[in-house]
């Protein structure tokens, strides 16, 4: 037995949580949130909490911290189930020497184009391996021994350059065998970037959030929540809303009315979506006005961007990320059908396109999503969206400004593609086959590093982690108390989210 395995062992031996335990085994992480890990071990994936007693070690066996671990990371990890949670009791990265496959095929669309466009998601310079993002797809890249790698001026360039989140350019060797997983290629260059810029702070501080916008102009396009400038829900959709919510109420287990059953509240997006949603579950236990019927659960997952969950029976990420919801809603010890109200707050890795092709895109995407929900939850009721924070401080390419401000416009414009009567987004039976859940704005989170909101909430550098682009612990609290006071004070959400005897805030 190894030095790094009897570790793990002996502080499992010693833990209060050895009964009922699972493990140890090895797995590879497929997503990675602040409070939950999704293992993968052999052709099982499971979900596993994340506490504050587990123990977290690098692959020396020291201790760790949560953000050294990565997506495709080989891992001993030992668990311990408590009804139908199972928690983590300790997890190590194994050896960077042992391989770290992704066992995710070359996307066939580009089969037979050897150069490739890819972002980068993690860099073993030493091991001379690459894990990139193709689309939709993850390919592992080891590089020849005298592979040419270039800067994006076209001079020589060292892997240790790459960054996670930036954009590359690479050649798969032709006819070469690809080892475990691992596809090799003999060049790579960062091509820079040729498309719109990457904003520094100074000018994300100078745009204007879309509610004080209003009806003046965004690059041609009009600001405002909703048509015309405004960021009032129009009388009808109101109207709407309102009948919708009164139709909510505690359901059992197979969606119907049970006076000690639950409303379920669903989250669904990336990993930003994953950490407001943990803020938000942390102000859920300090909140004393909330409807006790009402559930909470968290089905948004790291690296689930919106392009990646458009198709459940895609067999790849999408099929990947529904299966994790469902494995939260048991854990949580509710169903689909009890789902009544979902929040979504989606976006792209790695945009590209400029303003307003990427915004356009991104509302097609969204579109699909929420065409999803009827049959998946047939008793959803209401969809709330938000747009993306601000990325005033991102250091990467991941979704840095002015993306994340614009994403706002995608929200915006599929929901006025209902109020306009689209039919591919009907949610009124009585006008034609339901397609969609009645839409409405959720939190507008964006705004400047500037100056405070009127709500008091103010994003500061500190609420951020290294890359600027996802949060801190103290962001993940600012941003929950955002999404607990638009559930606490929207008309529409606070009949059926407070307590009946709660006043609002």
């Amino acid at each position: 037995m190894s030095r790094s395995i009897s570790v793990l062992l002996l502080l499992l031996a010693s833990s209060s949580l050895l009964q009922a335990q699972d493990g140890p085994r090895s797995g590879v992480i497929r997503s990675l949130e602040v409070d939950t890990v999704t293992i993968q071990v052999g052709e099982e994936t499971s979900t596993f909490l994340i506490r504050d007693t587990t123990r977290l070690m690098n692959g020396t066996g020291r201790p760790a911290e949560l953000d050294e671990f990565r997506t495709n990371a080989r891992i001993m990890f030992a668990a311990r189930r408590m009804g139908d949670q199972q928690i983590l009791i300790g997890m190590r990265l194994l050896p960077v020497d042992q391989p770290q496959p992704v066992p995710r095929p070359e996307p066939q669309s580009q089969a037979g184009n050897r150069i490739l466009n890819g972002l980068v998601v993690t860099v073993d310079a030493e091991k001379r391996r690459v894990i990139v993002t193709v689309g939709d797809d993850q390919l592992a890249l080891e590089l020849t021994k005298n592979a040419d790698v270039r800067s994006s001026s076209g001079g020589p360039a060292e892997l240790s350059q790459l960054e996670t989140g930036s954009s590359i350019q690479f050649r798969i060797v032709p006819q070469k065998v690809e080892r475990e997983g691992w596809r090799v290629v003999d060049a790579i260059r960062a091509p820079g970037n040729t498309t719109t810029p990457v904003m520094d702070q100074a000018a994300a501080d100078a745009l204007v959030p879309l509610p004080q916008l209003g009806a003046e102009l965004y690059q041609g396009f009009a600001g405002g929540l909703y048509p015309e400038g405004t960021n009032k829900r129009p009388a009808d959709h109101e109207s709407s809303g309102l009948r919708l919510a009164a139709r909510i109420q505690p359901l059992d287990t197979a969606g119907q009315p049970d006076a000690n059953g639950k409303i379920v509240l669903l989250s669904v997006g990336m990993s930003n979506t994953s950490q407001i949603s943990a803020g938000f579950e942390q102000a859920l236990q300090q909140a004393d006005d909330v409807n006790p019927h009402v559930q909470f659960v968290n089905g948004a997952q790291g690296g689930m961007t919106a392009a990646s969950i458009q198709d459940p029976l895609d067999s790849g990420r999408g099929t990947q990320f529904w299966r994790v919801v469902d494995e939260r809603l048991q854990q949580a010890k509710v169903t689909r059908e009890q789902v009544q109200v979902i929040w979504i707050k989606q976006a792209d890795a790695g945009p590209s396109q400029g303003f307003p092709e990427y915004a356009q895109t991104l509302q097609r995407e969204l579109k699909a999503i929420v065409r999803l929900f009827p049959d998946r939850f047939p008793n959803v009721q209401q969809v709330y969206l938000s747009g993306r924070t601000y990325a005033g401080f991102a250091t990467t390419r991941l979704n840095p400004e002015p993306y994340a401000y614009e994403s706002a416009f995608s929200v915006k414009w599929l929901i006025e593609q209902q109020l306009s009567g689209d039919a591919d987004l009907n949610f009124d039976p009585e006008t034609g086959a339901r397609q969609a859940p009645w839409l409405s704005w959720g939190p507008y989170f964006w705004h400047p590093a500037n100056a405070t909101r009127a709500d008091g909430y103010l994003p500061e550098q500190k609420d951020y982690a290294g890359d600027g682009t996802h949060h801190s612990s103290s962001g993940v609290r600012k941003l929950g108390l955002v999404l607990l006071d638009f559930f606490r004070n929207d008309t529409a959400t606070r009949g059926w989210f407070l307590r009946s005897d709660a006043e609002v805030r």
